[in-house]
């Protein structure tokens, strides 16, 4: 589905990916792991044609270089970016109604699945956004972007600040996108999340793919970890 080759990135002057290699394919997660400062979500704004690059990101064998984040997302890709983005002066359901791309077209989600995932979010349906804490901003969020019934959804940090216990609902979240037939693009720095539900692993170091596997090849590579991925 999403096919990424000889990527560069850039912030101005600041040469920022070098030549990232990797793809996503049809029903699978995949995780992007690496420190601050690694590149990780860089390649998700590049994507998202959110920052200027050059290469090739074929979503489908269409190239996605050169065409706005409102063109990308009707190509079927979702983005959850790690601010959150909320409208805070929004209720909770007019949060999740914005994210329909066609309020005649019914799409794999509803509303009622939003709710039956994240009770929480059934019982501040009417509250603002904004008021919220961060984790119930972190549901709203993910369960925004997949009213608008992606093909493939970008995720960056999403237990960024989350109890243990939200993080456990994140998890399976994600498990149920799969069990729907929804690719995933992960990034996380928690490994224990990451190994447990991804189909394959990528670590980025420097701006480049420095690892990538399966994660119980990732277990073993203890070099990888210590030098890429260990405080």
């Amino acid at each position: 589905m999403l096919k990424i080759e000889n990527l560069h990135a850039y912030y101005g002057k600041s040469h920022v990916l070098h030549g990232v290699h990797f793809g996503v394919s049809a029903g699978e997660i995949v995780s992007l792991l690496g420190r601050n400062g690694s590149g990780r979500s860089t390649t998700a704004k590049a994507i998202m044609g959110l920052v200027d690059c050059e290469g090739s990101l074929l979503w489908r064998g269409q190239e996605l270089l050169g065409k706005k984040t409102f063109e990308i997302a009707h190509l079927g890709l979702g983005y959850v970016p790690e601010s959150r983005d909320i409208f805070p002066n929004l209720t909770v359901e007019q949060n999740l109604y914005l994210g329909q791309k066609s309020a005649r077209k019914a799409g794999r989600w509803s509303l009622d699945d939003m709710y039956q995932m994240f009770p929480r979010l059934k019982e501040r349906q009417n509250m603002l956004a904004g008021v919220m804490s961060g984790g119930e901003q972190q549901m709203l969020t993910l369960c925004r972007s997949l009213m608008g019934d992606p093909d493939l959804i970008i995720i960056d940090e999403p237990t960024e600040g989350l109890a243990p216990k939200v993080v456990e609902l994140v998890a399976q979240y994600l498990k149920e996108l799969k069990k729907r037939g929804i690719s995933v693009l992960l990034i996380e720095q928690k490994l224990t999340i990451a190994m447990d539900i991804s189909d394959r692993c990528l670590v980025m170091g420097h701006g480049s793919i420095v690892f990538s596997g399966t994660p119980d090849e990732l277990r073993k590579d203890s070099y990888t970890r210590k030098e890429w991925l260990e405080v």
